[in-house]
């Protein structure tokens, strides 16, 4: 059993420590040009009936995060005050995460899409990250257009295209119901439950991770080839990031502002590069090196087990007392780590 849980622990370890360490502030956290995003689909242009929107341009893609945050803040409200509660902060909160360390930005360097010296707001199609973080985008947003919580139709959004692979995305909500149904119904179901009196937050959650699994599955059966443009760190890591989201979507991981933002602290802060290794990176904090290696450890266990780690990983998140077990265990593997964290 521990063999199992100590990879696992090494990640959210993490979490627990940056959240029991510091107290939060969120007027200090807000994503990147948040407040010149986009809030409101009249601040995007109008052609032919359509809200345009170029989700290939950073505050515009946030923007996209920022409406969807601002009409489900109601449904939020019987949980806590201000939006706090609201688990759909974990998607722009990730976009942010990429655009400050630098994983929106052309990894092929053939142009100078994302770089400081070039269109530093440019999202890269050819990003490995941007790709991912559209499906994370795209159908979160049309499906929550389709289920009528924006207050528009569904034929009033269209999406631009890339600059190249345009077939590979879907703009609209009639395109990413024809090519992701599946994925799209997914959402549309946690929006449905969002709208009902009675609907737990517990159960909400399960129902963003079921969606949120599904658009990184269809995403990166898309985009696994766009790897190879990073150094094998890079590709490594981002092959990890992909299987310790099955665990945290096992474990209804609460993906609301203040535990994202915090956790987000034991992230890579730059790109890996060759010769990058955990937990030997000098300008990594140790939590980022442990961190960085217990993904890659879970990976591994992952891989050897054919999944079998996470079937069980299942299975355990479904009792009580194999919570609380976690809980201890989580709380060991921190006084290793940092001896006064127990008093």
């Amino acid at each position: 059993m521990l063999s199992l849980l100590a990879p696992w622990a090494c990640v959210l370890a993490g979490c627990i420590f940056v959240s029991s360490a510091e107290v939060f502030n969120l007027s200090d956290q807000y994503p990147p040009l948040w407040n010149e995003s986009p809030g409101q689909f009249s601040d995007y242009s109008m052609e032919n009936g359509k809200y345009i929107i170029d989700p290939w341009v950073y505050p515009k893609r946030m923007g996209m995060y920022k409406i969807l945050l601002n009409k489900t803040a109601s449904y939020f409200e019987k949980f806590a005050p201000d939006n706090e509660q609201n688990f759909l902060w974990g998607l722009p909160l990730q976009h942010s995460w990429q655009f400050i360390t630098g994983r929106l930005v052309d990894p092929t360097r053939k142009t100078d899409c994302g770089y400081e010296s070039g269109d530093r707001l440019c999202i890269s199609v050819d990003s490995w990250w941007a790709d991912m973080n559209y499906f994370l985008c795209a159908l979160p947003f049309l499906a929550a257009v389709d289920s009528g919580i924006m207050g528009i139709s569904s034929d009033q959004v269209l999406l631009l295209p890339p600059p190249k692979d345009q077939t590979k995305f879907c703009l609209s909500v009639s395109s990413c119901q024809s090519s992701f149904p599946s994925t799209m119904r997914k959402w549309k179901a946690l929006y449905k439950h969002l709208q009902s009196p009675s609907s737990s937050f517990e159960d909400l959650l399960k129902y963003l991770w079921e969606a949120h699994v599904s658009s990184l599955k269809d995403g990166y059966k898309i985009f696994e080839d766009r790897l190879d443009y990073y150094s094998k760190p890079e590709a490594g890591f981002g092959k990890d990031w992909c299987v310790v989201l099955d665990y945290l979507a096992a474990a209804s991981f609460p993906t609301i502002f203040s535990t994202v933002s915090e956790f987000q602290k034991a992230l890579p802060p730059r790109v890996l590069v060759d010769g990058d290794r955990a937990p030997f990176i000098s300008d990594f904090t140790d939590l980022q090196n442990i961190v960085l290696l217990g993904l890659k450890l879970l990976h591994e266990v992952d891989s050897a087990t054919g999944s079998l780690s996470l079937a069980i990983w299942k299975i355990l998140m479904k009792t009580q007392a194999a919570k609380t077990l976690l809980l201890e265990f989580f709380e060991a593997v921190l006084a290793i780590f940092n001896p006064t964290f127990l008093g």
